[in-house]
């Protein structure tokens, strides 16, 4: 199982800092958070994927891809009913998938939520429809790219639309397009009715990508959530991707988020060995 961990973990570090010090834990890939090199990603120039590419390999990295794609943005969202903007998400995420291949990645993981939650008078199913109408638009540079694009729900407590797999799932079927996935995260899936780990093999088809992290927000290891029963899940069901550490509360400190959550897994995994 390949572990990697979110560049925005490391907060403020230098890129070159941060990949070293992911690379000494014993991360084997990083994955980005736009924003931490431009909050407009049609910014970022050929020159500057380029060294930030040889930087990952410099420190024996893998890039994976992107999340919070669409952070720190304006003008986009992925629900919105007006016909020219859903045209300049799926733009903007068109680009988001060249910064994606240029750094080395595949993956595109769509949380976002302040970009996707319901707006005033539009239903959930209405906004499906919409989404799905966005993603749609991408999918040809996304092929071009050869990268996929990874739905990821999200729970109530980050808002109000695809709050479960089984969301997700719907959404990835009205796309109905080999670039458009499934995408975990533990947090999230915390907060559904079922236990993760059935969650995990219900969805297991369309599972593409993985985020570990604990339902208190910090890495995994860090609060109650157990992740023998999710990673014995994820080995049941063959999952051949990426887990990939992703934080919300910085506190515990870059060193202890990184080196604390990688050795957890790594115990986890060491014992189901």
């Amino acid at each position: 199982m390949r572990l990697a961990i979110c560049n925005e973990t490391f907060q403020d570090w230098p890129f070159d800092r941060a990949f070293a010090f992911a690379r000494e834990c014993g991360y084997t890939g990083i994955e980005f958070a736009p924003f931490t090199i431009n909050k407009d990603a049609r910014e970022i120039s050929p020159k500057q994927r380029d060294e930030i590419r040889s930087q990952v390999e410099t420190a024996d990295l893998q890039t994976i891809g992107l999340h919070w794609l669409l952070a720190f943005t304006e003008g986009y969202y992925l629900t919105s009913p007006d016909t020219e903007t859903r045209k300049r998400t799926a733009d903007y995420l068109s680009e988001l998938g060249r910064l994606c291949r240029d750094l080395g990645g595949h993956i595109l993981v769509l949380g976002s939520p302040q970009q996707r939650n319901l707006l005033p008078g539009i239903s959930h199913e209405e906004a499906m429809r919409l989404a799905a109408d966005v993603l749609q638009q991408a999918m040809p540079a996304f092929a071009d790219c050869e990268v996929t694009l990874a739905v990821e729900p999200l729970g109530p407590a980050e808002g109000d639309f695809l709050l479960t797999a089984a969301d997700g799932r719907k959404l990835v079927d009205l796309v109905a397009a080999p670039q458009c996935q499934l995408h975990l995260d533990v947090k999230a899936m915390s907060t559904e009715s079922q236990p993760i780990d059935q969650v995990i093999r219900d969805h297991a088809d369309i599972m593409y990508h993985f985020h570990a992290n604990d339902a208190n927000c910090r890495g995994p290891g860090m609060g109650d959530t157990d992740f023998i029963p999710i990673l014995q899940a994820l080995s049941d069901v063959d999952y051949q991707g990426w887990v990939s550490v992703e934080v919300f509360d910085y506190d515990p400190g870059v060193e202890a988020l990184a080196s604390d959550s990688i050795r957890y897994l790594e115990d986890c995994l060491q014992q189901l060995s």
